[in-house]
């Protein structure tokens, strides 16, 4: 696959980063960490198997995918309980595999299956699962904001100790609901974290030439909100550190925070944008590969001793029967039967 990891590329694009860091593995076990790494992985290849189906004509309507940010649902959702609320716009595949959902049923409900998790109604945007607590993909711009802070006053309400995780590309921060929200979340005192998934460029628009504060962590001091920016979003453990810090401190005080994760995602906004498109050149994204999140995480667990190439090319192979595996389940899954198109428009 062209995006395929190369191992030496990995340990020599680590090698230069190591210099940089210390590697603190925060007391997370050997199985949690390599969990960790074939779930990115499997993010990664779902995700090129989505271009693929794509530019075959099997996927529909929009679709919008994730690599490269890959670190930022590993971490993120490696902070919280099962029985925790995550809630996100519409590039959300990445976000709903790390939640739990079955993968075969996220590719059946881009391929408007039957067998989908919205019952193939649905599609890219807007996977949704109540038995893994995975509230949506919404695909208006800001318009899940508010409902993240109505989880969390739901939870609040009923003396529990669930938190909720809201992503967000970084234009949503422009919108109304993103403020109005922050507000309320704040002023109640809502177990709300609030994770901006800044790749730099609202579609196609570089975020300094959309936001009179570019850093945009920032607008939660307008609502006295504890807020963070975390600049290696490429970094699992990073993110999982600081994800982990205010989760924490939304069940100790129902408190809600704002982080900012600065990353890169390595293909167009959607799959009808060109990879590098007319604003951004070549050689940006060529740059921003060389922190790869995946590849990075490979040179850890190497320095640390947790993985050898060995780990690494069955890992390939355990990722690619999955994917083959989705694929399988999907192209044997049914169309929906025409009356299904009325169902679930209305509560029982």
């Amino acid at each position: 696959m062209p995006e395929s990891i190369n191992i030496l590329q990995s340990k020599m694009n680590h090698t230069k980063l190591k210099n940089n860091m210390q590697t603190d593995l925060l007391g997370l076990s050997p199985e949690i960490l390599l969990k960790w790494y074939d779930e990115m992985l499997l993010i990664r290849r779902f995700e090129e198997k989505c271009a693929q189906l794509y530019g075959m004509g099997k996927i529909g309507g929009f679709c919008h995918l994730y690599n490269g940010q890959e670190a930022i649902a590993t971490g993120s959702i490696g902070a919280i309980n099962p029985d925790d609320y995550v809630i996100t716009a519409y590039r959300d595949h990445g976000l709903a595999i790390s939640k739990g959902l079955d993968p075969r049923r996220i590719l059946a409900e881009l391929l408007g299956k039957s067998t989908g998790t919205t019952k193939g109604k649905g599609g890219s945007m807007h996977l949704f699962s109540r038995e893994k607590n995975f509230l949506g993909g919404h695909a208006i711009v800001g318009g899940h904001i508010p409902l993240a802070a109505g989880a969390a006053f739901a939870s609040k309400y009923r003396d529990e100790k669930r938190v909720c995780l809201c992503f967000m590309g970084d234009g949503a921060t422009n919108i109304g609901e993103f403020h109005e929200a922050l507000n309320l979340a704040a002023l109640w005192k809502l177990p709300v974290i609030y994770i901006i998934e800044n790749n730099k460029y609202g579609m196609g628009t570089a975020v300094d030439r959309a936001s009179a504060v570019d850093e945009l962590h920032l607008k939660a001091a307008a609502y006295n909100m504890r807020n963070e920016v975390i600049e290696e979003g490429h970094n699992v453990l990073k993110v999982y550190q600081s994800v982990k810090a205010a989760v924490d401190h939304a069940r100790k005080t129902y408190e809600p925070s704002l982080l900012e994760v600065q990353t890169f995602r390595y293909r167009g906004h959607s799959m009808s944008d060109p990879i590098h498109g007319h604003y951004r050149t070549k050689e940006e994204v060529e740059e921003q590969k060389k922190l790869d999140p995946i590849t990075l995480f490979m040179g850890i667990l190497t320095d640390t001793n947790l993985a050898s190439e060995d780990y690494f090319n069955s890992a390939e192979e355990r990722i690619k029967s999955i994917v083959d595996e989705c694929v399988a389940f999907t192209e044997n899954s049914s169309e929906p039967p025409l009356e299904e198109l009325y169902t679930d428009v209305y509560a029982d």
